[in-house]
Parts: C-alpha cells; sequence; structure tokens
C-alpha cells in the first residue's frame, strides 16, 4: 500500500519551527514510521540537500499535491476511485482515457516546476506548485482533475511552456556587476537632449531652474516676460512698495495727489462717490480684521464686535463715518466720536445724518467713549491740509484715549510722513496710490477707489492696476 503513493508530489507541514515541506515521496518505512522526500522545498525555496526524512512525530499535517500512479494494474483502480465522472476526450488527442482520469492539481506560482510522469506521452509534463501549500483553504486539500470544466476538456498549454525551469536557480544574480553596466550620466544625458528637442523643461543649473511647485494663481506657461514695474510716475515720492505678487507700486506726492483727485472729479468722480467708495473698502478690511466669516456667524450674535470711531470735520472724517455706517449695517456695535463744530463740510453733515438712521452711537465727548478695551479703533482724526487741528484740545484728547485704549488701530487714510501722527496705527488704508508712510503707520494697505486710466494719464502717471480680484491688498517696502 504504501509503494502506490511513491512518486506523488506532497506538502508535509511540520509546525512553526521546521516549517512547510514539499516535494516528491521516494520512501515510505512504515515500521520506523519515517517519510522521504526528493527534491524537496522548505518554505518555497529549494533545498540545498536531494532528500530529507521526516518522522511521523514531527508532522503535523499531510497534503497530497500530485499523485502519480506507479504501475497500469493500480491505474485503472485509482482512476475510478478518484473521478466518477465522465471525461470527453478531444479528437485526435493521443492521451489515453486513464491518463486523462488520474488525479491531478496544478497550481501556478512563482516558484513553479514540471515533473515527468511515467505512462505519459514525451513532452507532457505536469506543473507542480514549489511554494507553501499550507496557506490554501481547507476546501482545496483534496486532489481535483485539472482541466475538466462542466464535462470539457480545457486545451492544455503544456507542450508550449513545459521546459523545466529548475535550470540556475541556485545561481546568485550579480547585483553589483550589473548596475556597473549602467552608464547613468550617458542615459541624463540622453534624457535632456530628447527633453530639448520636445521642448520640455530641462533641469540646468541651480540659478535657473524653474520652481517644481506652483501656486493656484500662477500661470505654467509663460508668454513674455513679467513687467514687475508697471507703475510709473512723474514725480516719485521718498519711498517704494511692492505688493504680494512683486509688482512695484511707487509712492507720489500730495499735490500730485490732489491734481489726480480733481481731475477724477472733474470727469465726473465726485467727492461722494470717492468717500462712498472708501468707506466700503475700510468696512471690508475692518471686517476682515474683526474676525471675519469666522466671528460673524447667526451663532455670535452675543459676541457682537465694538468699533470706536474717532473723526475730524474733515474728508478724512466723512471717510471714516461712512465706514461706521456700513459696519453698523453687519451689526457691529459702531461708536463715533465726531467733535461739535458751528459748520462742518457738506459731505460730513451728509454722512452724519445718514450714520444716525443706524444703531450706531454718535458723541462729542471723550468722557462718552467706552472705558473698557474695544475690538478696533478707526482713527480718522487727521487732515491733509490742515496741520494746526493737531493743537485743538479735542484732537489731543482722543489721541490720548486711543493710545491708552489697548485695542488695535486702523489709521485710514493717513497723512504723509511730513506730518507727525499723535495716535500709532498697526494698520493703515492708503487711497489709490500711497504716501510715503512714517514707520508709525503700520503695516500699509492699499485700496482702490475706482479712477479710470485715462485720468492717470492726463496727470502724467503710466497705471496698470495693482489690485488683481481684489479691492483691498496689502503693500510691502521695496
Amino acid at each position: 500500500m504504501a509503494a502506490d503513493w511513491l512518486g506523488s508530489l506532497v506538502s508535509i507541514n511540520c509546525g512553526p519551527t521546521l516549517g512547510v515541506y514539499q516535494g516528491e515521496v521516494v520512501s515510505v518505512d512504515q515500521s520506523s514510521q519515517t517519510i522521504s522526500l526528493r527534491q524537496p522545498f522548505h518554505n518555497g525555496v529549494k533545498c540545498p540537500v536531494p532528500e530529507v526524512t521526516f518522522s511521523a512525530i514531527d508532522i503535523k499535517e499531510l497534503k497530497i499535491l500530485d499523485i502519480t500512479i506507479g504501475n497500469a494494474r493500480n491505474s485503472s483502480s485509482a482512476s475510478t476511485k478518484v473521478s466518477s465522472a465522465p471525461v470527453v476526450v478531444p479528437k485526435g488527442d493521443p492521451r489515453s482515457a486513464a491518463n486523462l482520469n488520474s488525479p491531478q492539481h496544478c497550481s501556478k506560482s512563482q516558484g513553479e516546476r514540471h515533473v515527468d510522469i511515467p505512462g505519459q506521452p514525451k513532452g507532457f509534463r505536469r506543473r507542480h506548485n514549489s511554494w507553501s501549500s499550507s496557506s490554501k483553504g481547507a476546501n482545496q486539500a483534496t486532489p481535483k482533475k485539472n482541466g475538466v470544466k462542466n464535462g470539457q476538456m480545457k486545451p492544455r498549454d503544456d507542450e508550449c511552456f513545459g521546459e523545466a525551469t529548475d535550470d540556475g536557480v541556485d545561481t546568485d544574480f550579480d547585483f553589483e556587476g550589473n548596475l556597473a553596466l549602467f552608464d547613468k550620466a550617458a542615459v541624463f544625458s540622453e534624457i535632456d537632449i530628447s527633453e530639448r528637442r520636445n521642448g520640455a523643461r530641462s533641469r540646468g543649473t541651480p540659478l535657473d531652474q524653474t520652481p517644481t511647485r506652483y501656486r493656484h494663481d500662477e500661470n505654467i506657461l509663460e508668454a513674455k516676460p513679467v513687467v514687475y514695474r508697471q507703475i510709473t510716475v512723474p514725480q516719485p515720492g521718498a519711498k517704494e512698495y511692492c505688493t504680494d505678487s512683486g509688482l512695484v507700486v511707487p509712492s507720489i506726492s500730495y499735490e500730485l495727489h490732489q491734481r489726480l483727485l480733481s481731475i477724477a472729479e472733474r470727469h465726473g468722480l465726485s467727492l461722494e462717490r470717492r468717500v462712498e467708495m472708501t468707506g466700503v473698502c475700510a468696512t471690508q478690511m475692518a471686517l476682515t480684521l474683526l474676525g471675519g466669516p469666522n466671528r460673524f456667524t447667526p451663532k455670535n450674535l452675543h459676541q457682537r464686535p465694538t468699533v470706536a470711531l474717532l473723526c475730524g470735520p474733515h474728508v478724512q472724517g466723512a471717510q471714516g463715518i461712512s465706514c461706521g455706517r456700513h459696519l453698523a449695517n453687519h451689526e457691529v456695535e459702531v461708536v463715533m466720536f465726531l467733535p461739535n463744530f458751528v459748520k462742518m463740510l457738506d459731505c460730513v453733515t451728509s454722512e452724519v445724518t445718514l450714520f444716525n438712521k443706524t444703531s450706531g452711537k454718535q458723541v462729542s465727548s471723550i468722557k462718552d467713549l467706552p472705558d473698557t478695551p474695544v475690538d478696533l479703533i478707526i482713527n480718522c482724526l487727521d487732515c491733509h491740509e490742515n496741520t494746526f487741528l493737531m493743537d485743538q484740545p479735542w484732537y489731543r484728547a482722543a489721541a490720548d484715549w486711543a493710545n491708552q485704549n489697548r485695542a488695535p488701530v486702523l489709521s485710514l487714510d493717513p497723512p504723509g510722513s511730513g506730518q507727525g501722527q499723535a495716535v500709532e496705527a498697526k494698520w493703515s488704508l492708503s487711497l489709490c496710490l500711497p504716501f510715503s508712510l512714517a514707520e508709525g503707520a503700520g503695516r500699509v494697505y492699499l485700496c482702490d477707489i475706482g479712477i479710470p486710466r485715462q485720468v492717470f494719464k492726463e496727470v502724467g502717471i503710466k497705471y496698470i492696476c495693482p489690485f488683481g480680484c481684489k479691492f483691498v491688498i496689502p503693500l510691502h517696502s521695496a
């Protein structure tokens, strides 16, 4: 009985310590309870010894991968025992029905090899999986017929792919020798030449390397060189600024600024329209400084921010009052300080009338301003024309209150560096083109008040809009 299994392919699981072995059964000793395998594989790797003997006490599990019937007497009986399903023999197939019905198991893997089986025509080879079969499910332990599906015989490709693959398995691959054959410099040189021919970007030297990552607002294809000095003025100021994208924004003098506004007003950009535009831009910046969408939500109605407006009786004061009106419309608690004057500018009077229609509070005394720190102070006390206002008692009192309050200060349309500023600002918002501001002005921002390009051209300014998609942009000292 034991001799019937000689030549069969089996898989022996010896537990986690010894591992799994596969090979061809060459001897079975019933007296000593041992089994020997020829050309064994240990855990999928071919063993260096030609034969391995196992004791029954070491074997945890034994699986039959492929059965080889040793003689013709047992062939028909084995076929009858293993398979009872009829097999259709293809026309002209030289194989016998007994050979087709013999139990076979074909498993493909990287360690696949072929074993010649006696009784079959030359060139007919059976494939055998040299890797461990312990990972197969329990339902795959029983041998099954290979090539038979729904009573039909699948065409075999063993004649085409039937050569043995065991040759040279023990030869190690020479990594160092093959790596020495690779000429890295020549390969990269060919890649560079190919990229230049195809018009692709070359690596180049570190000085002319292009960035490998781009921002969402950067173009990959550059049609022409970028000109960063797109604004030129006939009388540049003492300072130059630049935007986040690198565009140069020169400062201008007060005289050129006044001439630009007068020509714009002559073409229809009235003072009231400029005041309204400045108020909207200042409101957008103030809302951002107060927290933006993170604070102005329906769930934060109990935490309404408080803004203190310090305004004078001039155009800059009217711009601040317009900003306060828009802030009050956006559910901001606004307290506006404006001293009492017998006669004020018409633009100031009209803005005060509109402001009083909101929920904002107007005061004329410093004592009525909040005693606790507010969220933001907007300073509109300074005037470009009348510097004597800094000597007025109401101006000094308002400046002292702003400096003692711990709130950050936004200065709206501040004067140039030639005039002193009593209130130190954290941010400054300039209009159209900036003045040369002092260090106490803080971070400088620029807002667009809608002056057309032809108006700039009439005063000798070559102007290309630096704002992009925004109305308020930050400026940096160049």
